[in-house]
């Protein structure tokens, strides 16, 4: 038997489906978006930067400092990649590099606080925006999309990209 024969075709089914694509399109036009405000934040972070510069140092900024080699895996760029971008930041004072205490060949990576203003900065951008389309919602509509985000986002009840 083929699979689409195997599937019934009534009201609840196409309901459905129709459901799933209007998620589809909301969730297409949340992640388009998140891309123009992430170029803007990138562009406000430092305008000489690619806008993956900005993903490094608003994880670090996040996470705190780590090896160039964790950094490059946690936002899942490759190492070279993440090595030019680690030189073009600390070029331009935003990150910074000290011995790691516990293999001294190896490099630690923390924003400076210029680095940090930055990020706080574009940060503030990117929320401003973001508070603005929910700043009229009450408190419980607000609770429940954060809710049915986490556990869309975490299905496996953890915290993790790994659920993607």
């Amino acid at each position: 038997m083929s699979i689409s024969s195997s599937v019934p075709n009534d009201d609840k089914n196409s309901g459905r489906r129709d459901l799933e694509l209007a998620l589809g399109s909301e969730l297409s036009a949340l992640l388009s978006a998140s891309r123009v405000l992430t170029e803007r934040s990138a562009a406000a972070f430092h305008p000489d930067l690619q806008p993956a510069a900005f993903h490094l140092a608003r994880w670090l900024f996040s996470y705190g400092p780590v090896k160039p080699s964790t950094l490059a895996e946690s936002v899942g760029m490759d190492r070279s990649s993440t090595s030019s971008l680690i030189r073009s930041m600390k070029a331009l004072n935003l990150l910074k590099g000290t011995p790691d205490p516990s293999d001294k060949r190896a490099v630690i990576v923390s924003l400076t606080s210029e680095g940090e203003a930055r990020v706080k900065k574009a940060l503030d951008l990117r929320g401003t925006s973001f508070f603005d389309r929910i700043k009229d919602w009450n408190d419980a509509d607000v609770e429940t999309l954060a809710r049915l985000l986490h556990a869309f986002n975490h299905p496996s009840g953890k915290s993790s990209a790994e659920d993607w």
